[in-house]
């Protein structure tokens, strides 16, 4: 039997997370960077109690007009405040409910410049380090960030992503592409059993590459996310997959 966490971000403006909720084990709550405001943190946070799912901050750069998508060009210092701000808003939601804050995970371009370059990378680790040691970070395998979280002593979960597909050198195919997304729940059970069993992923053109994954991620503005996931687990389940 394998145990793999299965996360999603929410609080997004999708509105589908009373549907998601039950069918995840740790979930990734916008906290006003790209996305979200108090009442979403506090709507969302009730849910993820409810159904006993671990809660993370889903933190971005401060771009709600582009949906934290686009590079912002900030001093690490800003960086940061910024993301500590929006860490501390769920924070502050979480401790009125006596709730873990159990991970943090960077949103969109943050995230993807993370992986990629130094000085973003250490911002977001010395926020986490604020949290404590028990918070993990949830990032990108053989990432900049996470070599430097695990060089600074943060707690790091390698996570892959379900529905994206994989460019050979293990950035994601762009949402330009029509290959970009896995719209279907066999392919994406596929492509997590590899992952799972042979720490491997077969990338866009048809290469096996090395990727190992803790936590998988399925986007909740997927098209018929809610019966691709629930199809997806039952097949995970029916091959000694637990979602845990």
């Amino acid at each position: 039997m394998y145990k793999i966490d299965l996360n999603c971000d929410l609080g997004e403006g999708v509105g589908n997370e009373a549907l998601l909720m039950p069918l995840l084990s740790s979930c990734n709550i916008a906290c006003g960077g790209h996305a979200g405001n108090v009442s979403t943190m506090e709507t969302v946070t009730a849910l993820a109690n409810r159904y006993q799912v671990k809660i993370g901050a889903h933190p971005s750069f401060p771009d709600q007009e582009n949906f934290g998508r686009k590079i912002i060009k900030m001093s690490q210092k800003d960086l940061q405040d910024s993301i500590y701000s929006q860490v501390q808003g769920l924070k502050i939601i979480l401790d009125k409910q006596d709730l873990p804050l159990h991970h943090i995970k960077p949103h969109g371009a943050l995230y993807n410049l993370a992986a990629i370059d130094e000085e973003t990378a250490t911002a977001i680790v010395k926020v986490v380090k604020r949290f404590g040691p028990h918070v993990f970070l949830y990032t990108p395998y053989q990432s900049v960030v996470s070599q430097i979280a695990v060089s600074a002593g943060v707690k790091v979960k390698f996570e892959a992503f379900a529905d994206r597909n994989y460019n050979d050198d293990l950035t994601l195919v762009s949402r330009t592409k029509t290959q970009a997304l896995i719209h279907d729940s066999e392919t994406m059970f596929r492509h997590i059993y590899q992952i799972v069993l042979n720490e491997k992923v077969t990338t866009i053109n048809g290469v096996e590459v090395t990727l190992k994954a803790d936590t998988f991620c399925v986007h909740g503005d997927g098209e018929n996310v809610v019966e691709n996931l629930t199809d997806l687990i039952l097949k995970l389940k029916q091959n000694m997959i637990e979602i845990s």
